[in-house]
């Protein structure tokens, strides 16, 4: 059984590099009709925020990724890793090391100063004398010296590592007793089963440590899957401009769930040419060994297309629901279905939706003066009138072609253009010269409001 996980850290909002990588872990999970876990890694007690917890449980709601079983939370966990430490140190394969700080600054120093890595020199290592008083041990795991450890990622292949060059006796509990986080996160990844980890490529350089842990206590190696950065169209890391805000920042922004985990899974992942994916695609056609070497590229362009698909494709009553959100009760409103189908093909968020329906909605209290002064001419009120008398007195008047009917019988009879009703009639209802068709503006409003528009933008620009 394919086990996943992903394991956030509360000390901030779940960014977007994080919602990718338990979207691929979940996807891969699911496909196999495996189990995909949560664990939070809450062992930085000065950093950690219960309110940076519950964003990333609401993330995951709003979402629809749900994970299976308990959450597992490392703070509960300390009894548990005191056993292993304990378990190392009587098997001798880890010691305490009683180097003072004003030891270990010195030694730094001395290696600066002779251009050399700087590490730890394991003088601790072999010590069989009298501690000295005064300093609380950490405890260091004893690490390879020699040798190489040779990490197999399904996303870049073999990656060896030169233990010399890139180990020490790596500490796994301070001074303090608290275990650190390479150490925890191979016990926690053994018992809790995962034999899959799918995590981004800043990880990698922490494998070498967790391999030597996982070796020490002779549990089973997962498979790795190291995932490239999403960088900016210029190719540096996300910044929060580009993109890498909180989560459920996009849920204000207007995105729909399923607009953002399809333009997750295209980040570093494709399948042909396909753009979109339901999620019953996603889970049938993911594998991590397709992932993308080389880094992605965040486009918000690709994001909003993406969303504009979604929201074309959603019920009416969805997107009133929707709405609800942006102070926007449609629910009841008569016109409903005219409001909606008219908006979702402009629309590329539902905060955009929720804009341009206000728009609509809340009579004009004052008028663009560029626009007017464009397109508000002198025979324009003459023209407003005659629209206005065929309103007042037209029987039927239900839908957009109705209105139409009207404008067009206003053109044919006065021969004019068709701009030549058409733009001062929408400052009229609109206050600017952009905006839907007109014909739908009125049926939405319906025909009291529309008079006293057309009434009201006579009276303030004639």
């Amino acid at each position: 059984m394919v086990v996943t996980r992903f394991a956030p850290s509360p000390t901030g909002y779940l960014h977007i590099g994080g919602l990718r990588t338990a979207l691929f872990s979940y996807l891969w999970a699911k496909k196999n009709n495996g189990k995909f876990l949560l664990r939070i890694e809450d062992t930085d007690k000065a950093r950690n925020s219960a309110e940076a917890a519950q964003a990333i449980l609401d993330a995951f709601e709003w979402l629809g990724l749900e994970h299976d079983g308990e959450i597992t939370y490392q703070s509960q966990r300390d009894e548990i890793y005191a056993k292993y430490i304990e378990q190392l140190l009587s098997e001798g394969k880890a010691y305490k090391c009683y180097m003072s700080k004003e030891e270990l600054t010195e030694l730094r120093e001395t290696q600066m100063a002779n251009k050399q890595r700087t590490m730890y020199d394991g003088r601790y290592r072999d010590f069989t004398g009298t501690p000295p008083e005064g300093v609380e041990p950490v405890i260091r795991i004893k690490a390879p010296q020699s040798g190489t450890i040779i990490v197999k990622d399904g996303v870049k292949g073999n990656v060896s590592f030169q233990a010399q060059d890139i180990l020490d006796d790596f500490v796994i509990a301070r001074a303090d007793g608290a275990p650190t986080y390479n150490f925890v996160v191979a016990i926690d990844d053994h018992l809790m089963g995962v034999n899959e980890v799918i995590r981004g490529d800043d990880h990698l350089s922490n494998t070498p440590k967790q391999i030597v842990v996982y070796e020490a206590l002779g549990f089973d190696i997962p498979s790795f899957y190291h995932v490239p950065m999403i960088h900016n169209h210029e190719g540096k890391k996300l910044s929060k401009r580009d993109g890498a805000t909180d989560v459920m920042a996009y849920k204000e922004m207007g995105y729909l769930p399923q607009a953002l985990l399809n333009f997750l899974v295209r980040l570093g992942w494709s399948h042909g040419d396909q753009e979109i994916f339901s999620m019953d695609e996603m889970k049938e056609l993911f594998n991590p060994q397709d992932i993308n070497k080389s880094a992605s590229i965040y486009n918000t362009e690709k994001l909003d297309w993406l969303n504009s698909h979604y929201i074309k494709n959603s019920s009416n009553s969805d997107l009133a629901e929707l709405l609800t959100d942006y102070d926007l009760i449609l629910t009841s409103h008569d016109k409903k279905e005219i409001i909606l189908d008219e908006m979702k093909d402009r629309a590329k968020t539902i905060k955009e939706m929720a804009e341009l329906i206000k728009e609509i909605l809340q009579t004009p209290t004052s008028y663009d003066e560029k626009a007017v002064k464009k397109a508000f001419k002198a025979d324009s009120v003459a023209i407003l009138n005659a629209f206005g008398a065929k309103v007042s007195t037209s029987k039927e008047l239900h839908l957009p072609s109705d209105y139409h009917t009207l404008m067009e019988e206003v053109v044919n009879e006065m021969e004019i253009g068709f701009g030549k009703i058409g733009q001062p009639l929408r400052i009229a209802l609109l206050g600017k010269l952009s905006g839907p068709g007109l014909d739908s503006v009125m049926a939405i409003l319906g025909r009291d409001e529309t008079l006293l528009r057309i009434a009201n933008a006579i009276t303030a620009n004639s």
